[in-house]
């Protein structure tokens, strides 16, 4: 028995050490791009001597770096490389699918995630609420890049080279909005990162819209509430814009994007 505790207690210790060495790296994530040791010592609580010596193991292995003409501390290439990985797993339906049916559960209303597909926005994954409007939402949509609020977020924070093509094709027909309206709505959208819309693609049916990003600021989904009037207003300072701008965020900062709107 004296034997078994001898050998456990070193194992012990290899266990503390990486859930210190891992603490101090969480830090340096939370304090990014740089920070002084004083600093994050107390930001993970901890004494400034202890932390310089795991600071200076995590920096032989490349997990943390110190810029020689600030003397701060950050995180190193191989912590980015892990991070980088872990990132790069993550796929936007497999995250977004629980916060989707949350999001449905809040607004009782019916929530979509849509994707860039090769014909446009395509819906890819629906949460029905009991009064569903399943028109335009059935899983394998193609919805209008200029006649949705899905769309319309689309085309406002994806490339010009991957929504040219659609979005001339659908300014060239004649029921086609002016091009200083879409400008304007394009312009909101950045600001805000929501898109109501009141009857554009169906009489009656009503939809808010928010994207979703991953590391850096790549668009890879955006997350739609549509319901019908009357009970549905999809107003833009509602109840369920904020859920669903809230949803958004969580999303984007899983996939590790920032989805917070600059206004």
């Amino acid at each position: 028995m004296t034997r078994a505790i001898e050998e456990a207690a070193p194992r012990r210790q290899k266990v503390q050490a990486a859930e210190v060495g891992t603490d101090i790296l969480r830090g340096l994530a939370e304090l990014a791009p740089a920070t002084s040791l004083s600093r994050l010592a107390e930001h993970v609580g901890m004494p400034a001597s202890k932390v310089h010596r795991y600071l200076q193991a995590l920096i032989a292995s490349g997990f943390a770096e110190q810029d020689v003409s600030t003397n701060h501390y950050g995180l190193g290439p191989a912590a980015l490389f892990v991070g980088l990985a872990a990132i790069g797993r993550l796929d936007v339906v497999k995250v977004a699918t629980p916060a989707l049916a949350e999001l449905r559960d809040q607004v009782n209303e019916t929530c979509f995630l849509a994707v860039w597909g090769n014909h446009g926005p395509t819906v890819v994954h629906v949460e029905q609420a009991v009064r569903a409007v399943t028109l335009v939402t059935q899983v394998g949509s193609v919805l209008p890049l200029l006649g949705s609020s899905t769309g319309l977020v689309f085309n406002a924070f994806l490339p010009d080279a991957e929504t040219t093509p659609l979005r001339e094709a659908e300014l060239a027909r004649p029921d086609a909005r002016d091009a200083a309206a879409l400008a304007a709505t394009t312009e909101a959208i950045r600001r805000t990162h929501l898109q109501p819309v009141h009857g554009l693609l169906m009489a009656g049916v009503h939809a808010l819209s928010a994207p979703l990003f991953a590391t850096g600021g790549r668009l890879v989904g955006v997350l739609t509430v549509v319901g019908a009037a009357p009970g549905f207003t999809a107003e833009a300072d509602g109840e369920a814009a904020r859920r669903l701008l809230a949803s958004a965020r969580a999303i984007s900062a899983r996939m590790g994007g920032d989805c917070s709107p600059a206004a």
